[in-house]
């Protein structure tokens, strides 16, 4: 999708135009004669959140009301849903082009449509032999949104683009060393970025028995990239809010199960279905230090990233293996279908011991039991050491709409994760509190590191559209943690 700016006057336009209406005092301003703005009184007192369209031969008119009075974060977040049925219906009538404007909108406003209109507009195309329908250009009126802010946004957009396209490749197409192969080349072409693989050999010599033991079952070998955005200070952008970067980066984690059977645990029925997104974590973590050096936020981050599939084959790892993790914590394994938090441990504890970050915020589909217990509508989330990030982190996810539900990490729940044989279990004794017990196992590889765990398992990939995604990988989370990072000012250590 293009996106340009223009000087756009509606009633003299000549195209296909969008005149977003959310103020009853600018009923004057809008192109319509009386009678249309009679029809368009009626359908707002009715519902202040509707589509009109009236023609305007041969291009047509569409108005988007809103109600702009309810606070800003909701709003903007019902301008980014109905995005959704915008697009349906500029493809019902064949328009794929089309200006927007409006009167007596904020450029939050404008921007949220916009927005919007780009999470929709996405589909994962490669594999269809007719091409579907996308918006080919939209033309954006220029006193709502400024040429750097576009800019930056689409940059924002283009990485949430493709962190949906690698989840929902499948692994046939994508495993370990084929994303990481594409992770390097991406940050060889990024300024102040650097990019280390490492390979089975070089994991081993680390010995990260968690990432080791979860790949045995697999035929593809397992990877464990590390890349780093490290900002010079006179090149970030004079509009940041962020402080300088220091030697203490943010690390950012990420789960990279390329696909996930279950191991010999296998996974029963149609739970496997979808399978190929449980490398959510991994894509959104590269994504967002990779939007972060686009944009140039003058912030210091590390992503972590162990990759690999969990297979049934070969010689798979099975329940009541134990197995010695980076740091050297033992971990009797329940389950094998809880692989997730074994590849992660030995991410963190690297992060710890090598980087000593001032944050660990990790990403993950989890749990199951974070879906059943808040839906597809936000993230379930932990924090150890970390009180301020996390009430920021959560002030965030409600302003960008992509929301946090904090979790306890009360010391009661140490006792489900304990082992009579290692020093930890990789499941809860209980099937109670699991969401909770898999971030309590998680806590104990950050040590004395503020530490925040973020599973993304209901809102990664969704079965069916929902708000302003279709089917497939959503990016959520993306905005967030971005967001996050252009506030660091704001967190006190």
């Amino acid at each position: 999708m293009i996106q340009k700016l223009e000087t756009i006057k509606a009633k003299d336009h000549a195209g296909n135009l969008l005149f977003l209406y959310g103020d009853d005092v600018a009923a004057n301003s809008l192109p319509l004669n009386r009678r249309e703005l009679q029809v368009l009184k009626a359908r707002r007192d009715e519902k202040r959140d509707c589509l009109l369209v009236f023609d305007r031969l041969p291009f047509r008119l569409y108005i988007l009301s809103f109600d702009s009075e309810k606070p800003a974060p909701e709003c903007q977040e019902k301008l980014r849903r109905q995005a959704m049925n915008l697009l349906k219906r500029l493809e019902e009538d064949h328009v794929d082009t089309i200006a927007l404007s409006g009167e007596g909108i904020l450029p939050e406003e404008m921007a949220a449509l916009v927005e919007g209109l780009m999470l929709a507009d996405y589909s994962f195309d490669r594999y269809r032999s007719k091409e579907p329908y996308h918006l080919r250009e939209v033309i954006i009126d220029n006193r709502f949104l400024s040429a750097s802010d576009l800019e930056s946004a689409q940059r924002l957009w283009n990485r949430i683009f493709w962190c949906r396209e690698w989840v929902n490749l499948p692994v046939a197409d994508l495993n370990a060393a084929a994303f990481a192969d594409e992770l390097a080349s991406i940050a060889a072409d990024l300024d102040h970025v650097s990019c280390t693989v490492m390979d089975k050999k070089q994991i081993e010599s680390l010995r990260m028995g968690g990432l080791l033991a979860v790949n045995r079952g697999s035929v593809d070998e397992p990877r464990f990239v590390v890349l780093e955005y490290k900002p010079v200070e006179s090149e970030t952008l004079p509009t940041a809010h962020c402080p300088l970067p220091t030697d203490r980066p943010i690390a950012l984690v990420g789960k990279g199960i390329m696909y996930d059977t279950g191991g010999l645990n296998i996974k029963p029925d149609d739970y496997m279905q979808e399978m190929k997104s449980d490398m959510a974590g991994a894509a959104t973590m590269a994504s967002v230090l990779f939007a972060a050096a686009d944009n140039r936020l003058p912030v210091h981050l590390v992503a972590l990233l162990p990759l690999t599939d969990n297979r049934p084959g070969f010689n798979a790892y099975a329940a009541d293996d134990i197995l010695t993790m980076y740091d050297g914590t033992t971990v009797e394994v329940v389950n094998t279908d809880a692989e997730g938090r074994l590849i992660l441990a030995d991410a963190i504890a690297y992060a710890h011991a090598n980087y000593h970050p001032s944050l660990i915020i990790d990403a993950a589909t989890l749990t199951g039991a974070a879906v059943r217990a808040i839906s597809t509508f936000g993230i379930a989330a932990m924090q150890q050491g970390a009180d301020n990030p996390m009430t920021l982190l959560k002030l965030v996810g409600e302003q960008v709409y992509e929301r946090i539900v904090e979790f306890p990490m009360w010391s009661e729940y140490d006792e489900l994760i304990r082992s009579d044989f290692a020093d930890l279990r990789n499941c809860g004794t209980t099937p109670q509190a699991g969401t909770i017990t898999a971030g309590k196992f998680l806590a104990h590889f950050a040590a004395t590191t503020p530490y925040i765990h973020l599973d993304i398992a209901g809102v990664a990939y969704f079965s069916k559209p929902q708000h302003a995604y279709r089917a497939g990988a959503s990016g959520y989370g993306i905005r967030l943690l971005y967001a996050f990072l252009q506030m660091q000012d704001m967190v006190q250590s």
